[in-house]
């Protein structure tokens, strides 16, 4: 037989799609050559397939072979197709029976003495092969428990060549991936932790409670990082769909948890203020990687000191935080990776940044206000809430009379604001259309939004403001056990949304 064909999945962006590999011997000169639009990772498993082969005992067919990789107009991408090429030349060269291998997908890179070694991405093709009817699935043992997080497949793995050519051969089985690892433990930072600051508490649970962005202005040492740290503690689990998605995304960058299980606390996400653009958003060369942005998808986003971040790379941010996902086009393809977070960004007030207040700054006015300014007015646009928190007292440091809320306290209350949200229009509040809020039946009487279109009016705030204005008077009701928002409500939705609120923690 000269002809083979096997299966094997390759992922643009988080989206898998089934590949066909073929392998053709025919006569003429040695060669392999490999078509279907491979990288450059991809053109050298020709010499890593050889030496695995040759390796693990098997006679190198020293004919003309050519391997196709189908659907040819889409490009592919990393060394997962290593085992599948493999498999399919020895097959064609008649040294492996086809049978064994029909309808089964075949993932792995190859080491030169015949090792199959992990790849990332398997949890993302597993689930590709999965939809498109595909119940067999063998994956190196590395990557086995994150394959059996997808249902309705039977999972097989190899750590070895020779291991899966004996089993297509009948001599031996493949391997049984191993059971899965103990949950991960999710205690962190804890809002017990935070000493004083009510308003920034505050800021926190609303944020939490309706999936809305938040900026924290203060002095150093106010506790600006503390609280942007203990938001995912106070945030719900994910649900099934939503950790198949954060742990996909986490399998594609090679940070997936060795425990095997699926993703279940919303991910943090902090780069560092001199991160670029491409670490932020995604990018790299051929087709892009996932950044930050994407790996804290369903989750929280943290940029510490927000001013000194590039100004090109805070501007990226905002086109995701509208759509809720990144396209990145690059000369191999377009790249989609989806971005659906909670935006924190911290914020000195000056670039002195005097611990004890602004009665101590040295800056000039002039300065800090080209401070403020690099966080620019279309982004700070789209941030519903913003505290500004005051420098903490010695009396709030030592006192113990009064302990701190912890989070699972604060995270009831969340679960509770969010499920009344969900049973109102299926989503989070932050997520609620603009037209949907200001037509019946969910608008407001216009003697409790009074003052919001005063302030439409007078420039003060945008019609985007107007809207996630409205979206926090709903969330803000929510948490007070409210049907619907009135005008108190309202009133301080929009001193959140200024930053000059002087509402209380719960």
């Amino acid at each position: 037989m000269s002809y083979a064909r096997v299966l094997c999945v390759g992922l643009v962006g988080v989206a898998g799609h089934v590949v066909e590999v073929e392998a053709d011997l025919s006569a003429g000169l040695p060669a392999v050559l490999l078509t279907g639009l491979p990288d450059t990772a991809l053109h050298e498993a020709r010499d890593r397939v050889r030496a695995a082969v040759v390796n693990s005992g098997e006679t190198w067919p020293n004919r003309r072979m050519t391997v196709n990789l189908l659907p040819a107009a889409l490009p592919k991408h990393g060394s997962s197709f290593d085992l599948a090429i493999a498999t399919a030349m020895l097959a064609s060269a008649g040294e492996l029976p086809p049978a064994p291998l029909e309808g089964v997908v075949l993932l792995g890179e190859l080491g030169l003495d015949g090792t199959v070694r992990p790849v990332r991405g398997v949890l993302p093709m597993v689930a590709a092969a999965a939809r498109a009817g595909l119940t067999r699935v063998i994956v190196p043992l590395g990557n086995a428990s994150e394959a059996t997080v997808v249902p309705g497949l039977t999972v097989r793995a190899v750590d070895s060549l020779r291991g899966l050519i004996n089993f297509v051969r009948g001599t031996a089985p493949l391997l049984d991936p191993p059971p899965p690892g103990p949950s991960p433990a999710h205690a962190g930072p804890d809002l017990a932790d935070v000493a004083g600051q009510e308003l920034g508490r505050y800021g926190l649970e609303v944020a939490a409670a309706g999936g809305h962005h938040l900026a924290l202005f203060g002095p150093p040492g106010a506790g600006k990082t503390m609280l942007a740290e203990r938001l995912p503690s106070i945030l719900p689990e994910l649900d099934d769909d939503a950790a198949l998605e954060v742990t996909a995304l986490h399998s594609i960058a090679g940070m997936l948890p060795s425990s095997g299980r699926l993703i279940r606390r919303p991910p943090f996400q902090a780069p560092h203020h001199t991160a670029s653009s491409a670490a932020l958003v995604g990018g790299g060369t051929g087709l892009a990687q996932p950044g930050a942005l994407s790996l804290a998808h369903r989750g929280v986003l943290f940029l510490d000191e927000a001013p000194e971040i590039a100004r090109a790379t805070l501007q990226a941010l905002r086109q995701p935080l509208e759509s809720g996902r990144i396209v990145l086009a690059r000369a191999r393809g377009t790249t989609e990776f989806p971005a659906q977070v909670q935006l924190v960004i911290a914020a000195n007030p000056c670039p002195c940044a005097a611990a004890a207040g602004d009665q101590y700054c040295t800056c000039a006015p002039t300065a800090r206000r080209r401070y403020m300014s690099r966080l620019s007015g279309p982004l700070l646009d789209r941030i519903d809430i913003r505290v500004t928190l005051r420098p903490l007292t010695a009396a709030q440091l030592i006192t113990t009379s009064a302990p701190a809320i912890p989070s699972a306290d604060v995270a009831k209350r969340v679960a509770q604001a969010r499920a009344a949200a969900t049973a109102r229009w299926d989503r989070v509040n932050a997520t609620v259309s603009g037209p949907t809020l200001r037509q019946p039946p969910w608008r407001l009487p216009a003697t409790d939004t009074a003052g919001l279109r005063t302030a439409v009016d007078r420039g003060i705030l945008s019609a985007r403001g107007f809207d996630r204005v409205l979206r926090l008077a709903w969330t803000i009701a929510d948490l007070d056990g409210r049907e619907r928002p009135c005008r108190n409500e309202v009133d301080e939705a929009i001193q959140l949304r200024m930053g000059d609120s002087g509402g209380t923690g719960n």
